[in-house]
C-alpha cells in the first residue's frame, strides 16, 4: 500500500512509500482510507512539528473517513463494512481532556500520533466513530476537526440557540461549518471576509450578511447591521490582534469561541469591553468523542452539508498543501485516487 512520510521537517522531507498494509492488534481496527481532510494544522506540523514529539518516519494529518475491513482480537465496537471517521484527539472521550495548567493535553492524530495520510491505517476501535448516513466519504472526513471545532464552540460550549446571531471571520473549513451548524440551529449569520466572490459565495449558502473588511471598519459594519447589538457568538479564527476586535463587536452576554491562529498565538483584549460586556471567552481545542458523535446524529437529521472546495488524489498530496497554502472556500480532501 501507499503511504506518506517524512523523515525530517519541511515538505521537501515527504515521500509517498510503498509499505506493508498494517495488521489490527488487540482492540483495533483496520481501516480503508476513503478520504483524509487537510486542516491549517498539518501545514504547521510538516513545516516544524510545533512542539509536537515526532517520530520519525512521520505520517501526517488527522481527518480520515473510510471503511472498516479487519478486526483485532477483543474489538467488538465496529463490523467489517462499517464507515467510520477518526476522532482528532484519541482517547478524549467526554468531560475535560487530561493535563495540567502546565501542560495542557495535545496528543493528536497526526501529531503525537502518526497520522492517516494511507491507503490503510490500523487504529484503536476507541479512537473511530460511525461515520453519518447522508454524508459521502469525503464530507464526512471534514467533521473530525472542522466541523467538531465549529460545533464544540457554538453548541457544546456557546449554548448556541434559535434567534442568536452568530459572526464567523473567513470562509474556511470552520468558519463555513459554523455557519452551517447556526443555519440549522435557527440563527442569524453573519461572515466577515477580505473577499467579495467569497462573500457571494457564503450568501449562496445561506450567510444572512457578508461583510468584507477590506472596506472599512468591520466591526462599525456589524454593529450597523444588528442595529448595535453585536454579534451573540462569534468563532474567532484569525487569531492576533483580531481576537481583541472580536471583544468590541461582540453583543453583551456574548460568547467568544478562541480557535484560530493564522494571525499569531499571541494576542492582547480590550479589558474594558471585555468585563462590562460580561464575554466568555472560550478556547476550543476541537473537542471529544461525545461531541462528534452529537455532531453525526445532528447532520443525519439535520441536512447539514460540508463545504468541499477541491479534491486531490493521494499522490497529488504538495499540490493540495500549495492549494492550502492559497487559501480554501470550506475544506480541500485527499482521496485515494
Amino acid at each position: 500500500m501507499r503511504r506518506w512520510e517524512m523523515d525530517g521537517f519541511g515538505r521537501d522531507r515527504l515521500e509517498l512509500r510503498q509499505v506493508p498494509v498494517p495488521q489490527p492488534g488487540p482492540g483495533e481496527v483496520l481501516v480503508k482510507m476513503a478520504a483524509v481532510s487537510l486542516n491549517y494544522r498539518d501545514r504547521l506540523i510538516i513545516a516544524d512539528g510545533v512542539g509536537a514529539p515526532l517520530d520519525f518516519p512521520f505520517t501526517p494529518a488527522s481527518d480520515l473517513a473510510g471503511t472498516v475491513t479487519a478486526l483485532g482480537t477483543g474489538a467488538r465496537r465496529f463490523a467489517p463494512g462499517d464507515p467510520v471517521i477518526s476522532t482528532f484527539f484519541p482517547g478524549w472521550i467526554d468531560g475535560l481532556p487530561e493535563g495540567d495548567s502546565a501542560h495542557p493535553h495535545y496528543q493528536s492524530l497526526g501529531g503525537a500520533y502518526p497520522g492517516v495520510l494511507a491507503d490503510y491505517v490500523a487504529l484503536p476501535e476507541d479512537w473511530l466513530v460511525r461515520a453519518p448516513d447522508t454524508l459521502t466519504p469525503d464530507e464526512a472526513s471534514t467533521l473530525s476537526c472542522a466541523g467538531l471545532t465549529a460545533w464544540f464552540g457554538l453548541v457544546e460550549r456557546g449554548g448556541l440557540k434559535a434567534g442568536d446571531t452568530v459572526l464567523v471571520e473567513g470562509t474556511g473549513g470552520v468558519a463555513l461549518a459554523g455557519l452551517a451548524i447556526a443555519r440549522a440551529h435557527g440563527a442569524r449569520t453573519i461572515v466577515v471576509s477580505s473577499s467579495a466572490a467569497k462573500l457571494e459565495r457564503a450568501r449562496a449558502l445561506g450567510a444572512a450578511i457578508g461583510i468584507d473588511r477590506t472596506q472599512g471598519d468591520w466591526v462599525e459594519a456589524v454593529r450597523a447591521a444588528t442595529g448595535g447589538r453585536g454579534a451573540d457568538h462569534i468563532l474567532a479564527l484569525a487569531g492576533g490582534a483580531t481576537l481583541g476586535r472580536a471583544v468590541e463587536v461582540a453583543a453583551i452576554g456574548g460568547r467568544i469561541a478562541q480557535i484560530g491562529v493564522i494571525e499569531g498565538f499571541e494576542a492582547s483584549l480590550p479589558l474594558g469591553p471585555l468585563m462590562l460586556k460580561q464575554i466568555t471567552l472560550n478556547g476550543i481545542g476541537v473537542g471529544h468523542r461525545r461531541a462528534l458523535e452529537d455532531l453525526v446524529r445532528a447532520v443525519d437529521t439535520s441536512g447539514i452539508k460540508p463545504v468541499i472546495d477541491a479534491r486531490y488524489p493521494l499522490a497529488a498530496l504538495p499540490a493540495a498543501l500549495d492549494h492550502l497554502d492559497r487559501g480554501a472556500f470550506g475544506k480541500i480532501v485527499v482521496t485515494p485516487d
